[in-house]
């Protein structure tokens, strides 16, 4: 399929109330209004297409820019593309999901993702925490960088506070994928969110909710000392 072609099959599948509520939760115009669900079918007739993906990212069109990241394989890409993949990054379904899964399957993405949680602009430092999340989700301990995570769980307890809303939400999350995922961190991660407490975050006009570190790290080990790690973060 061409980009036109591909345009066209996401605007023939948009929907006036999947278009409201995704404005609502802070996507900017140009979009359509497609179901992730209805994307699949696409996804099925454009897979491998990385030059499509591109393609379908650089429109700026946010459903577009969401069907390019279930498209692309951040493996194939330069680095120079996926950071102007996170600086392009619209919206936070855009920068907190799509960029790091193309991220974490980079072989900087580690690197990427210790730069950009330092940048002042919110939807980098977004992607940058949605990276470290992808990659202590998929990789094996013995190949992460302990230290260096066991140091960011106790800057997230120095600094969430007086981080932005979305950081603090990222943030968030990392402390539970430690918790869940990476077993020298267990322990710490579960102590990093007795710290935290409950975390505070603005989600707007909308019925999202924070999920509580500790009970949601408790509840996805499902009675394991740690849980298996999984082959993907990709839905």
């Amino acid at each position: 399929m061409t980009l036109d072609e591909t345009m066209q099959a996401l605007s023939a599948k948009a929907s006036a109330t999947t278009k409201k509520t995704l404005l609502r939760h802070g996507a900017p115009e140009p979009l359509f209004g497609v179901r992730i669900g209805d994307m699949k079918p696409i996804v099925r007739q454009i897979k491998g297409d990385q030059e499509l993906a591109m393609q379908l990212y650089a429109t700026g069109n946010s459903d577009a820019m969401y069907l390019a990241g279930l498209v692309a394989d951040g493996s194939k890409m330069k680095r120079a593309e996926v950071e102007r993949w996170a600086k392009k990054a619209t919206w936070q379904m855009i920068s907190g999901t799509i960029v790091p899964w193309v991220a974490a399957e980079h072989a900087e993405g580690m690197d990427m993702a210790l730069q950009w949680i330092d940048s002042p602009k919110e939807t980098i430092a977004v992607a940058g925490w949605g990276t470290l999340c992808n990659l202590v989700t998929t990789t094996p301990d013995e190949k992460l960088p302990i230290k260096e995570l066991d140091a960011l769980l106790k800057r997230v307890v120095k600094t969430l506070k007086s981080s932005p809303d979305l950081v603090r939400y990222a943030m968030n999350n990392f402390v539970i994928c430690c918790g869940t995922y990476v077993a020298p961190l267990a322990d710490k991660a579960v102590e990093t969110a007795r710290k935290l407490g409950k975390v505070e975050v603005d989600m707007g006009d909308t019925a999202c909710q924070v999920p509580e570190a500790e009970s949601y790290i408790l509840k996805s080990r499902r009675g394991a000392p740690i849980a298996p790690k999984r082959k993907t973060t990709r839905c």
